[in-house]
């Protein structure tokens, strides 16, 4: 039964509604309104019907901001460095927003929350925009929504968005092709330097942060990573990653730290770097729609004839599964 008709609105109705509504959110979201700006990344984090008129609304926003990334290992002050990195650049005057990845609870499949909790100091300040989000079990340490949340924000008015990952290992290095700059952070005594050569986090690296650098040891690290920094292969002209200590605790090294990101951002101008940097982005989340869309239509096939028949038809050793693999894409992009 239709809405019109005085039944329960179906589920195509309420897409339809919500699609109505994004012009007005991102309106909204522009003109600063946090629930609005929450109300969109909820549904881009939801894989929302609506996803596409959301991207499609937010386009005529999209590089606008700089992408800053923080990854490392857990307990090397991720949190709190990006807590005083925000109050160093609400200081310069930029508006800011906070994409936190947290792991995802094992219950409810959501965000536990925990940077929003240590960055509370910010909460009441209308030129800064925290959000949480799961990583729902998504491996490179990034949430899979994480692209569009950074639209979102952008779309907001956020001229510069940090991005703070689960941590760091041999899969979690995405944030690499997400942001603009990417920061590593390091602690003295955790190994992080061996760590980051194993882990290829070297390769990903612009700058590297030593936090904690007033414990023993700082020194040797600080040196371990140069050491490595010099060993690697750089043509002219090349990016060579810079080596910052911070005691973020007590906001110590943390304007060093907003120093190095200009100059990296001065040199990604001066090279062409940003634009190349952003194409390739774009490239790689054009690609993974388009796979996603392939999977889904795949699967919406397991239950129809098409795929049925070309597996009975491998399996008989009527035709090879390369031969039947083309012969479902084609089917699938007609």
């Amino acid at each position: 039964m239709s809405e019109a008709n005085g039944g329960a609105p179906t589920a195509a109705t309420g897409s339809v509604r919500r699609s109505r509504d994004v012009p007005r959110l991102v309106e909204r979201a522009r003109e600063g309104d946090p629930r609005a700006v929450a109300r969109l990344i909820t549904l881009v984090e939801s894989g929302d019907e609506v996803l596409p008129a959301i991207a499609a609304a937010l386009a005529p926003y999209g590089g606008q901001a700089q992408v800053v990334g923080l990854t490392g290992s857990p307990g090397v002050g991720k949190s709190t460095t990006t807590n005083e990195l925000v109050r160093s650049l609400r200081a310069r005057g930029h508006r800011v927003g906070v994409l936190a990845i947290d792991p995802s609870s094992p219950f409810t499949g959501g965000a536990i929350l925990g940077d929003r909790v240590r960055m509370q100091d910010h909460a009441t300040d209308p030129g800064v925009y925290i959000r949480s989000m799961s990583s729902r079990g998504h491996l490179g340490g990034l949430s899979a929504a994480t692209p569009q949340a950074v639209r979102v924000l952008e779309g907001a008015g956020c001229d510069v968005v940090l991005v703070e990952t689960v941590g760091v290992g041999q899969a979690e290095v995405e944030v690499a092709s997400l942001a603009d700059t990417t920061l590593v952070l390091l602690a003295p005594g955790m190994g992080d330097a061996i760590q980051a050569v194993k882990a290829g986090i070297l390769e990903i690296a612009d700058i590297f942060v030593v936090n904690k650098a007033d414990r023993d040891g700082a020194d040797a690290t600080v040196r371990d990573i140069q050491g490595m920094i010099a060993l690697g292969e750089r043509g002219p002209g090349q990016w060579r990653p810079q080596v910052v200590r911070s005691v973020a605790a007590r906001g110590e090294g943390i304007d060093d730290i907003a120093g190095a990101i200009d100059k990296h951002r001065g040199w990604l101008v001066e090279h062409d770097e940003l634009r190349r940097r952003r194409e390739a982005r774009a490239a790689a989340e054009i690609e993974a729609i388009a796979l996603g869309v392939l999977r889904a239509r795949i699967g919406s096939l397991r239950d129809g004839t098409q795929l049925s028949v070309l597996a009975a038809e491998v399996a008989a050793g009527a035709t090879d599964p390369y031969a039947a693999a083309n012969t479902l894409l084609t089917h699938l992009t007609r």
